[in-house]
């Protein structure tokens, strides 16, 4: 079985991971990382625009958000408009889809499939939207999902909500949907009178989901190859 190799970066803001991501895509793209690869992060709170951005969405200014403590970066990703903060699971997939299918819808729906797998053994019952893409539990949304891609191998990915208290996205109309309501891991245990689990087990349980929707087995990047990704990059700037 292919490998999905994980690493997890830990607390790190959204400009440094870019750059990271965007690396692990030239290394996956150049053959020097010889297998796939999940980077585990969580982000200081930072809103992200993606390529199908519409202006209406962004409910507060750039000062505002600065006087919040809050980021705004574009990215090269699909979608619209996205939220990071504390407390989510992100996950950036750096696949060769050439080794799976060249099909960038298809690659979303494994995705969607693989944190619906993750989230379960947790008493969360999530699915998805017809017509929209991301995992939600009933009417309220659970993770967004944004990719990228040269040469079919991706990068960007997914953003899991798990004991986050939601707060930075009153900032935004989440995803560009109108009336969304988001929730998290947490608030669905709570909901359904669960308890909560550890972020580490999610983690765990998400990228083996994850994982498996693609046909491959985690295992952590090794050493050499961390060496490798974390060499010095061109971190981009917020606006």
């Amino acid at each position: 079985m292919s490998l999905l190799y994980t690493h997890d970066l830990g607390l790190m803001p959204y400009a440094a991971a870019l750059a990271l991501q965007r690396r692990a895509a030239a290394l996956r793209i150049s053959g020097e990382i010889d297998q796939d690869l999940l980077l585990l992060v969580e982000h200081p709170p930072v809103v992200t625009l993606g390529r199908g951005f519409k202006p209406h969405h962004l409910l507060s200014t750039p000062e505002l958000l600065r006087a919040a403590g809050v980021e705004l970066f574009e990215a090269e990703r699909g979608g619209d408009i996205t939220v990071h903060e504390p407390g989510q699971i992100v996950g950036y997939l750096v696949l060769d889809l050439k080794r799976h299918k060249k099909d960038l819808h298809w690659f979303l729906r494994q995705v969607e499939a693989g944190i619906i797998d993750g989230v379960l053994p947790f008493g969360v019952h999530a699915s998805r939207n017809p017509g929209l893409t991301g995992v939600w539990a009933d009417d309220r949304k659970l993770a967004s999902i944004g990719v990228h891609a040269r040469d079919w191998v991706t990068w960007h990915g997914f953003a899991l909500n798990v004991s986050n208290d939601l707060s930075t996205f009153v900032h935004t109309v989440p995803c560009g949907i109108a009336g969304v309501s988001m929730t998290s891991v947490y608030a669905e245990c709570d909901r359904a009178q669960q308890q909560r689990p550890e972020q580490r087990d999610v983690v765990r349980a998400v990228a083996d989901g994850v994982a498996g929707a693609f046909g491959l087995r985690t295992e952590l990047l090794p050493n050499v190859l961390r060496e490798l990704l974390l060499q010095s990059t061109t971190v981009p700037s917020p606006q």
